[in-house]
């Protein structure tokens, strides 16, 4: 049973985001990082982000059933009651927000985390992701908030957390649109308006490139705003040329199932190389 409540909070959602988290809380400690404080901050987050995941196991299970990669979550299978799952989702979000605020006695990271779970459970969740195209753009704001908690848990919000919010959010696109289009079925069987299926895979992929040039040039701005230095901005370009150029051999690509696993896998190390590499380099 236990095991059942961890899978509601999509531990391999909640892991990702806190490898964005430790990026941002590490280039504003400087190194100088108290482990205690950074342990309570990265289990708060933990508990929030599983309790809007949680909340979205709920909303999404009727979708969850005829999707087949989801078809085995715990909603989907009626294996948690709608009550208790909400209860458990209501008990990780007060204990999330309370050690996050014991943590930080900020108001700062408390707020954006709030932000991050109403546009996640409400906007997304509840309204956009079965109505609008959109809803990938505004699920990007919840992507985001992470690394800019784990930023002004030490410092407050700056131009380097309005930077990491820009760098993040960009990012969450291109790894997005790459899943809608290698789960191209499993959307369209729950009528999801991704952009793939409202505006064809040649748009998509047309975005996917735009969005990773954009990321390149958001990703540097750290650099030239002077919070990084070298060793980032290597990572950067070395990563980012690939993960564009990686983009661009979707245009004549065979399988576009396969060349999509490929750009959201690049996406995946991309997002881990820039958190190390900020987190060294502010070091």
């Amino acid at each position: 049973m236990y095991s059942t409540y961890f899978a509601l909070m999509k531990p391999g959602i909640v892991a990702g985001n806190l490898i964005s988290l430790a990026g941002g809380y590490l280039l504003a400690s400087r190194g100088a990082v108290d482990p205690g404080h950074a342990a309570l901050v990265a289990s708060g987050v933990a508990l929030v982000i599983g309790s809007g995941c949680a909340v979205n196991n709920v909303i999404d299970r009727d979708i969850d059933r005829v999707m087949q990669r989801t078809q085995a979550r715990p909603m989907a299978t009626g294996r948690i009651p709608v009550a208790s799952a909400l209860i458990f989702a209501c008990v990780l979000a007060l204990a999330g927000f309370g050690l996050l605020y014991g943590a930080t006695r900020r108001i700062e990271p408390l707020a954006l985390m709030l932000v991050g779970y109403v546009v996640y459970v409400g906007l997304y969740s509840l309204f956009l992701k079965r109505r609008s195209v959109h809803g990938t753009l505004v699920g990007s704001i919840s992507g985001a908030i992470p690394p800019v908690v784990g930023y002004c848990s030490v410092r407050g919000i700056d131009t380097a957390a309005l930077t990491l919010f820009v760098i993040f959010g960009i990012w969450q696109m291109p790894h997005s649109y790459a899943i809608a289009m290698f789960r191209w079925n499993d959307y369209a069987a729950a009528s999801i308006p991704v952009l793939p299926l409202v505006k064809g895979r040649h748009r998509a992929k047309q975005r996917i490139v735009l969005h990773i040039a954009a990321f390149l040039a958001a990703a540097l701005s750290l650099a030239a705003l002077g919070y990084v230095g070298n060793l980032y901005i290597a990572l950067v370009l070395l990563s980012g040329i690939y993960w564009l150029k990686t983009a661009l051999a979707g245009f004549s690509a065979g399988d576009d199932a396969r060349w999509a696993r490929r750009v959201f896998g690049v996406s995946i190390a991309v997002v881990v190389l820039i958190s190390i590499a900020m987190a060294i380099d502010a070091a």
